[in-house]
């Protein structure tokens, strides 16, 4: 499933064509994704403005001029592409279009000129329009933990959410509630950059009184850094995940542990073979040697 790298990127894919552009037409080609699509959902598109794109965790959401927000997920194979426009920022398909149109579901065509195109062969990507007001209280955006870019997000806030945890790091660092978008592969990602056993349990990154430790600031310095490096990257490409002009995202290039079981510890002066265990029903992969 795309993380938070994945569908930021997306989101930046698609701004170009949708933000400040009008629906000028809406195909549903089948009526239902993981869920049904929204009673009139072409209907209620049409001849609106996207007046903001932006994201939320693993959600893309698109303000518009009548007061609804478009809120969209990618779900386990989802993508959008964006096709034509005079807009030199949008992308153009690189591959054959014929082979793909049995999964084109929802089909925008923008006052832009470029036409967005959410392909997905599984189906468990949606689609659900919101009220503005009624975003807070949406279930599926309610109860989320705070953005790891944001500025609010930092070891403070992270060590008080996980204070009197008796799960695993890792497990905590997963939990939508208390970070929002992570994902299995950055998660890897950051604990070994921290230099963090993801068997640590989450209480250990926070004092007694709640208080930060250093290791607290050495995770949050992580998840930033690995992060913004997989967005600059185009997100990690390991099955599905696309940019909106068809391109791979490079970032599965740059792991340095996740998917490299057997392979010798990338730190400096280590000389531990990264290894994989199963937490969760999930893999990880991490160096036992360099990382406590």
């Amino acid at each position: 499933m795309p993380e938070l790298p994945e569908v930021e990127t997306v989101r930046r894919g698609l701004e170009p064509a949708m933000d400040g552009a009008r629906f000028t037409k809406v195909e549903v080609r089948r009526g239902d994704l993981r869920w049904p699509l929204p009673k009139d959902f072409a209907k209620r598109l049409t001849g609106t403005t996207v007046t903001g794109l932006g994201r939320r965790a693993k959600y893309l959401l698109a303000d518009l001029s009548s007061g609804d927000v478009l809120v969209m997920h990618l779900g386990m194979s989802g993508s959008f592409h964006v096709f034509g426009g005079n807009d030199k920022r949008l992308g153009r398909y690189y591959h054959e279009r014929e082979k793909h149109l049995a999964h084109d579901h929802v089909v925008f065509h923008m006052s832009s000129g470029a036409t967005v195109t959410f392909n997905d062969p599984r189906r468990f990507g949606s689609m659900k329009l919101v009220a503005r007001q009624n975003l807070d209280a949406e279930p599926l955006l309610k109860g989320l933990g705070p953005e790891p870019l944001g500025n609010a997000f930092d070891a403070a806030m992270l060590a008080q959410a996980c204070q009197g945890k008796k799960t695993s790091l890792k497990a905590a660092l997963l939990d939508q509630r208390v970070v929002a978008g992570l994902g299995n592969i950055y998660v890897c990602e950051a604990l070994f950059r921290a230099h963090l056993s993801p068997k640590r349990l989450a209480s250990t990154i926070a004092g007694k009184s709640g208080l930060a430790k250093e290791r607290a600031e050495r995770l949050v310095e992580a998840i930033k850094a690995v992060l913004n490096a997989a967005i600059k990257a185009g997100g990690s490409s390991l099955r599905d995940h696309r940019l909106t002009d068809g391109e791979l995202g490079m970032f599965q290039h740059n792991f340095r542990v996740y998917d490299c079981e057997g392979e010798a510890c990338p730190t400096a002066g280590c000389d531990g073979v990264v290894k994989r265990v199963v937490q969760n029903g999930r893999s990880t992969f991490y160096c036992p040697v360099c990382q406590k």
